[in-house]
């Protein structure tokens, strides 16, 4: 089993590159582990309060969850992952299955944040991109996903995402085997990451 972690700033691609991967991939070969499945609930909170949550900041993910996960697919058994709905911000009552697979993929802004879960990934790809980019991606995707306004996507921009971008996410690049500028434009870069997939996968079939 090979376990890829690919972090990066909102909006910067993470999802394209993912998409890349797993286009050239068989299905019954990878399976994705996204970190906004692992968001700690939050039912409890009323409504307003829930709406105003930071999903920026490494205390709003279950990350012990998330890592007994991965050493569970590592292990060969399959796993309940959560469904978090950022409408309600709570978790689903129900799960999604999970079988393990030779390639797992965790995705996520703040995967590299625990030095646990870092430890578990063979390969950590980092995905960058201007953040002019990032914030015109973050618009689309929250008016169109989120039911959020404009003028709450940039205010949220400028109060949570920009600032907590800058102190927890940005210096995780440091923990990354690649970086993929540019998002998932970079064919070069994500060709490098799909060869060294390819070649683990072809060793593990020989063996």
């Amino acid at each position: 089993m090979l376990i890829i972690g690919i972090a990066g700033g909102t909006g910067s691609g993470k999802t394209t590159v993912v998409n890349q991967i797993t286009e050239v991939l068989s299905p019954n070969k990878v399976a994705i582990i996204p970190q906004d499945a692992y968001y700690k609930d939050s039912s409890h909170l009323p409504l307003s309060e829930r709406l105003e949550l930071n999903f920026d900041h490494p205390d709003s993910l279950d990350f012990d969850l998330l890592v007994s996960h991965l050493k569970e697919l590592r292990k060969g058994r399959s796993i309940k992952q959560p469904i978090y709905s950022y409408l309600t911000c709570s978790r689903a009552k129900e799960t999604i299955h999970v079988e393990p697979a030779h390639v797992i993929i965790v995705e996520g802004i703040l995967i590299f944040n625990c030095t646990e879960l870092r430890t578990c990934m063979d390969i950590r790809v980092f995905v960058d991109a201007d953040a002019d980019d990032r914030l015109s991606r973050v618009i689309c995707r929250d008016i169109m996903e989120r039911g959020r306004s404009i003028d709450k996507v940039l205010q949220r921009y400028e109060a949570l995402v920009k600032p907590m971008h800058l102190q927890f996410i940005e210096p995780t690049k440091r923990y990354a085997d690649i970086i993929v500028p540019q998002g998932g434009h970079n064919r070069v870069a994500i060709e490098m990451l799909l060869a060294t997939i390819e070649k683990h996968l072809k060793t593990n079939e020989d063996v």
